[in-house]
């Protein structure tokens, strides 16, 4: 059973505007009197009404990712020329602290990768976070060796 509350709702007829005076929506159709606004296929998006616009308030993004991750990449061939330049003793642990310390690669990266591109003479140990494949065969073929941290 119907209410009589709803009966009203159900029976009420939609506003057609434009259909004249005596309806209360005719002539502008309750648009107001000229301007952009009262014509047809206009929508003023993101305008705010002088305020600047959320868009240009917030920061520009474009193509700097957000959770960039900065990855030192070393290949062998630069692990060996810095033993040549003894920058780097073949004794010590070949570690991130110890390369940022030195200045070899810069302060802000977080993670050490170590790639298998060139060759390396000398046998050294290295802590990193990241190795290829190619690298760890290197280093152990010539008696040295590589840890991952996890």
């Amino acid at each position: 059973m119907i209410s009589l509350n709803n009966r009203t709702k159900i029976n009420r007829k939609k506003i057609r505007v434009g259909r004249g005076i005596g309806s209360g929506k005719g002539k502008t159709s309750g648009r107001g009197v000229k301007g952009q606004k009262s014509r047809s296929g206009v929508s003023i998006k993101s305008f705010e009404g002088g305020q600047m616009p959320l868009y240009r308030r917030l920061p520009k993004r474009g193509f700097n990712p957000i959770r960039d991750r900065n990855i030192a990449i070393l290949n062998l061939d630069k692990i060996q020329s810095f033993i040549d330049k003894k920058s780097v003793k073949t004794s010590e642990v070949l570690n991130s602290n110890l390369l940022k310390k030195l200045k070899l690669i810069k302060k802000k990266s977080s993670i050490l990768k170590i790639l298998g591109s060139g060759e390396i003479k000398d046998k050294i140990n290295i802590e990193a976070d990241l190795a290829s494949k190619s690298a760890v065969n290197k280093l152990e073929k010539i008696g040295g060796s590589i840890q991952i941290k996890k």
